[in-house]
C-alpha cells in the first residue's frame, strides 16, 4: 500500500533588499495549491514603508512620453474591512526627490517653472472617501496639494493579500490616477510653442507602495 501523505510544508525564503528586511518568516500555506494568508484584524493601521514605494509619472514631451519618479513617500493606511467607508488615507511626497533621469531638468522641475519646492516642499494626499469594489480592489477620493493647490482626486486602489515578510506582516499596493497640471498652478510652456506640446497636461501618475502592518493598540487593563 502507498504511504499517504500527512503533510506539506512549503517555507518561503526571500533575499533581503533593504535594510529594513532584518528577517524572513515562513508563508503559511495550507498545501501546494492553497495558500493560506495572514489572519487581519477588522481594522488594521498600515505605515508606507519608504525603502520600497514610490511615485511615479509619465507625461507626454512632444510625441514621446517622459517618465519620472519620486522616492521615498511616506504615509499611513487605516484600513476597516467591514466598513471601508471608514478606511483612510495619508500620504506625503518629498518634492527634492523628483528624478527623471537628467539632471538639467530635474532642476528646472524643482524651480520657480514648475515645483517650486522652496516654497512647496512637499505634496500630499488626504483621503475624503474610501470604497471597496472586490477583496482587492479600492477607490480612495481625496484632497491632491501640490504647488500651493488643494484639488480633489480619485486614486483606483489595487491590493492583493498581504504576506508575511520580515518578522511581520506587508501587503504591496498599486494606485492610479491622472491629473492636468494646469489645475495645480503648473502653467509653463516652451516659449514660441503652443500650450502643452513641449510639456503635456495630463499627467498619469502611478504609485507603487509596501504596507507594514502596525501593532494593535495595547488594550491595557
Amino acid at each position: 500500500m502507498r504511504p499517504t501523505v500527512l503533510a506539506v510544508i512549503t517555507l518561503l525564503s526571500v533575499p533581503a533588499c533593504s535594510s529594513r528586511d532584518t528577517a524572513t518568516a515562513p508563508a503559511a500555506s495550507t498545501g501546494p495549491d492553497k495558500p493560506s494568508f495572514p489572519a487581519l484584524p477588522q481594522t488594521s493601521k498600515w505605515e508606507l514603508d519608504p525603502e520600497n514605494s514610490s511615485v511615479e509619472f509619465a507625461c507626454k514631451h512632444v510625441f514621446t512620453n517622459v517618465r519620472g519618479m519620486f522616492g521615498m513617500p511616506s504615509g499611513t493606511v487605516m484600513l476597516d474591512e467591514a466598513m471601508p467607508a471608514n478606511s483612510k488615507v495619508n500620504a506625503t511626497i518629498d518634492v527634492k526627490s523628483i528624478t527623471t533621469g537628467v539632471e538639467e531638468r530635474d532642476t528646472h522641475l524643482k524651480g520657480p517653472d514648475f515645483f517650486d519646492v522652496a516654497k512647496y516642499p512637499v505634496i500630499t494626499f488626504v483621503s475624503t472617501s474610501f470604497s471597496k469594489s472586490s477583496a482587492t480592489s479600492y477607490s480612495a477620493t481625496g484632497n491632491l496639494t501640490m504647488h500651493g493647490v488643494t484639488k480633489p482626486v480619485t486614486l483606483a486602489v489595487t491590493a492583493p493579500p498581504p504576506f508575511n515578510h520580515a518578522g511581520g506582516i506587508r501587503r504591496g499596493i498599486e494606485a492610479t490616477t491622472s491629473v492636468n497640471r494646469r489645475d495645480f498652478g503648473l502653467l509653463w510652456d516652451f516659449p514660441g510653442e503652443g500650450a502643452g506640446v513641449v510639456v503635456g497636461d495630463n499627467i498619469k501618475i502611478t504609485i507603487d507602495a509596501e504596507l507594514v502592518l502596525q501593532p494593535e493598540p495595547s488594550k491595557g487593563g
